[in-house]
């Protein structure tokens, strides 16, 4: 502790020098960790990524076990401190001590960032199959019963990076070199299924049918009845696509790029629809209906045009689906609802930052990915515990970090209990007691 000058030279207040030390005791600025610790504890998030890593350590010398570093690791990425290299100065901050499952003052410190790059270089190629295996089966887990619907939305999107690391590619899209990392997240709910590091390229269609593959498959193996619906945009509409999701008796929807024999089916449309449009109208949509076959597809599948004049011109967007209804309706309300993807995948890599993948070796990076992936699944279990019509369903990762996790506390360790002093003022305080209520098993 420090009583020496800290932030010299303050201007004074009402005639009052104004001073600053840093001997306040045991404070943290990351209260809202325990509630973490509690979604973590529910989840089992740390045995997910941990449990396969291969332990050769000595029994006789370890002191942080790997499943302790997964849990610091990922409750500091969920409180904003994305870098292995800020433990170094947290290893002591009493509230993470307690997240981590350690008293704050008797409690040894957290791992170190030279600890925590030994465990993220430790995982090879099984391990990683392993823990996203986890990853998938953890998602059928949080479920309290087998839903009779889920939606698989899969993305990727470009993750740069600036030195020599494995798989970095150049992409001229993305303005540089990257990886071009797959998501899967489930559409309704938002909750993460599983990412995969890969190189800075769009993924073939025998790629993105392989992924798919593993994941249907985990999910059918613990519901065989539920129905699966797949959402992508046009670059996952590859024949090996079609061709498993047939065969796996899955829902689809899928974005179509457009051809020359697309748009010769749709000239008419747009003829039509620009006829019909007026100044007075913003838009004006029509939907049709026709049978369509690339010639690398294994049969003709059911294709829908959104055809739209507006004082630009016209367009047409195209879809293959294999659902029933009316097109208007497939395309507007079950397509284009795919949007969220885009802030689920902003959530992670913005919020968590998962595009900090600096390590060498892909290994490496695709465990600091699932690192993330964790730290995502937190604050999501967080937002999902709020009431259901409250501001924190709709909430960014950064205003439940800023509000709920970002909070002042005492922390005194006494000799039968912890306990923890937040501020009297303390903003939202009902709020955060009532999610730790629905997170925690032992809350009255």
């Amino acid at each position: 502790m420090q009583s020496t000058s800290f932030l010299p030279g303050l201007s004074p207040v009402q005639s009052k020098s104004l001073t600053a030390a840093q001997d306040a005791g045991n404070l943290s600025s990351n209260g809202g960790a325990i509630v973490l610790r509690e979604a973590a504890m529910r989840l089992g998030l740390a045995d997910v990524i941990a449990g396969p890593l291969p332990e050769t350590r000595n029994p006789l010398l370890v002191t942080h076990s790997y499943a302790d570093m997964v849990m610091a690791r990922m409750i500091a990425i969920a409180c904003g401190y994305e870098d292995a290299d800020d433990l170094d100065d947290l290893r002591h901050d009493p509230a993470l001590k307690i997240a981590c499952g350690r008293a704050p003052d008797t409690g040894s410190a957290l791992p170190s960032q030279p600890t925590i790059s030994r465990m993220e270089n430790l995982a090879d190629l099984k391990v990683l199959y392993r823990i996203g295996i986890n990853n998938i089966d953890l998602f059928c887990r949080s479920y309290t019963a087998a839903p009779a619907a889920i939606t698989l939305d899969i993305d990727d999107t470009d993750d740069r990076v600036h030195g020599g690391q494995q798989l970095a590619l150049f992409n001229t899209h993305a303005g540089g070199h990257c990886f071009q990392p797959i998501h899967i997240f489930e559409g309704n709910s938002g909750k993460p299924i599983l990412s995969l590091i890969r190189p800075g390229k769009r993924p073939s269609g025998a790629e993105i049918a392989r992924v798919l593959r593993h994941v249907i498959y985990r999910i059918r193996r613990r519901w065989r009845h539920v129905k699966i619906l797949v959402r992508g945009d046009g670059h996952y509409c590859a024949p090996e696509v079609l061709d498993l999701l047939r065969k796996q008796r899955c829902d689809y929807i899928l974005g179509l790029p457009t051809n020359r024999t697309l748009e010769a089916h749709a000239a008419p449309w747009h003829e039509r629809c620009r006829m019909r449009w007026k100044p007075s109208l913003v838009r004006m949509r029509r939907f049709h209906q026709l049978k369509y076959a690339a010639g690398s597809w294994s049969r003709q599948e059911k294709v829908i045009a959104r055809v739209e004049a507006t004082a630009l011109g016209t367009d047409a967007r195209f879809i293959v689906t294999n659902l029933q209804g009316r097109a208007k309706v497939l395309y507007e309300k079950v397509y284009c609802a795919r949007g969220r993807m885009e802030n689920l995948i902003k959530d992670l890599k913005l919020y968590t930052r998962s595009d900090k993948t600096a390590c060498h070796r892909w290994q490496a990076n695709q465990f600091r990915l699932f690192l993330h992936q964790g730290a995502y699944w937190l604050l999501h279990s967080v937002r999902l515990a709020a009431p259901k019509k409250s501001r924190w369903r709709g909430a960014t990762f950064a205003t439940i970090r800023n509000l709920l996790v970002k909070i002042s506390c005492r922390v005194e360790e006494l000799r039968t209990r912890i306990k923890l002093s937040f501020p009297p003022h303390l903003p939202h305080a009902a709020d955060i007691a009532l999610i730790a209520a629905r997170l925690c098993p032992q809350a009255p």
